[in-house]
């Protein structure tokens, strides 16, 4: 059986405040072409189908179109809710779709009830489990004996969830096995565009928890990446979606399971959206520097090593990039010190002027000129006035 495993389409989100839905509509064009060039027979879609619980109307109907289009190529689509989208919505008419070869799981209890999918090839069928992400089980009573803790962690829920569907597959010996699940598996790759779903590593899954299934189709992480070889992977998604993600090759996973269930992969790049560009050096050789011509058609964020941040900076920036979206001043002596470091040594200063200096110097890379410690000093000197 082959199967396309794409995850984390987060239809309708912004980068930096600005639209990509076009960027993501080419990007459906080429999940649609790949699955019919590469006759697949199902079409795994690994959570955050949405940016948000309640999408734009646009983002859903790119959404509904895509499906279609999948399911016209003739591959049956599996699709879980993941920590961005709405349990409920995204799966109302979860029933009515499956007999139409389309299903869209998003209540956790019916994740023992398998999608059998059969290969065109004519051979075994292969079970298919949509295991969506967990947080309504993390908060639910069902699982919990009394003496759990009130709320499960995200270890202790997918161990929940799993046990039916192992007793499922226990009772098809022989048959081969995909989940498709949504959570964060410890040795993972983070990035910033990631919703954290707790702090640290304290929610992170073993690695071992997902033993028994032939392939697991993760999604949550926006990298494309193994962790227990071809058998256990995130997609990543099929756009970057911050900055921390430039060096990221989007890409989608075509898997062929062979009669005894193990799985080949071909990592196959994507080539939908504006590619990023971190840029750094004082403003006027990033506009002089000829090199930097081919991120005119980029996502820009400026580095400026300025000593003083440059009137206007992101609007001359923009004359010769139009797509920057980020600035941040980084004078050479703040950027040779780590942000912990600064922070102790304004508070080590010995008074409210001293603190004040050190702040100024901080945020401006230089001491203050005479005129402006006059201010400042008046200023520190009316805020006392006031105090009762």
């Amino acid at each position: 059986m082959r199967l396309l495993h794409t995850s984390d389409w987060h239809l309708g989100r912004q980068f930096h405040g600005l639209p990509l839905l076009d960027e993501q509509a080419r990007a459906m064009d080429q999940l649609v072409d790949l699955a019919g060039e590469a006759a697949v027979d199902l079409v795994v879609i690994a959570g955050d189908l949405y940016d948000r619980a309640i999408p734009p109307a646009d983002a859903v109907r790119l959404f509904t179109d895509t499906l279609a289009r999948l399911r016209a190529t003739g591959a049956a689509v599996v699709a879980i809710a993941g920590n961005h989208d709405s349990h409920v919505r995204v799966s109302v008419y979860d029933e009515l779709l499956a007999a139409q070869g389309v299903t869209i799981r998003g209540r956790w209890q019916r994740a023992a009830e398998p999608v059998l999918v059969q290969p065109r090839d004519g051979g075994a069928a292969v079970a298919v489990y949509p295991l969506p992400y967990l947080e309504p089980l993390l908060d639910g009573p069902e699982l919990q004996p009394a003496a759990r803790p009130a709320r499960l962690d995200h270890q202790q829920a997918m161990d929940c969830a799993l046990l039916p569907i192992h007793a499922d597959r226990a009772r098809r010996p022989g048959c081969r096995s995909v989940l498709v699940a949504h959570a964060f598996v410890a040795g993972g790759r983070t990035s910033e565009s990631e919703r954290d779903l707790s702090v640290g590593n304290a929610e992170a899954v073993a690695v071992p928890t997902f033993a028994g299934f032939d392939y697991v189709a993760l999604g949550h992480l926006h990298g494309s990446q193994e962790l227990d070889g071809p058998r256990l992977a995130y997609s990543g998604t099929p756009l970057p979606y911050s900055f921390s993600e430039q060096h990221h090759v989007k890409s989608v996973r075509l898997v062929e399971l062979d009669a005894r269930g193990n799985p080949a992969v071909e990592v196959v790049p994507l080539e939908a959206g504006r590619p990023l560009r971190t840029l750094e050096g004082e403003l006027e050789q990033l506009l002089a520097d000829p090199r930097l011509e081919e991120a005119r058609g980029a996502w820009v964020r400026a580095l400026l090593t300025d000593e003083q941040l440059p009137l206007q900076a992101m609007a001359r920036l923009r004359q010769r990039f139009p797509h920057a979206v980020e600035l941040r001043h980084q004078p050479p002596e703040r950027a040779s010190l780590a942000a912990s470091e600064r922070s102790q040594r304004i508070l080590q200063a010995s008074d409210p002027l001293q603190r004040t200096l050190a702040f100024f110097a901080d945020q401006q890379g230089r001491v203050p000129d005479p005129e402006e410690e006059r201010l400042l000093r008046e200023a520190l000197a009316q805020a006392a006035a006031r105090r009762p």
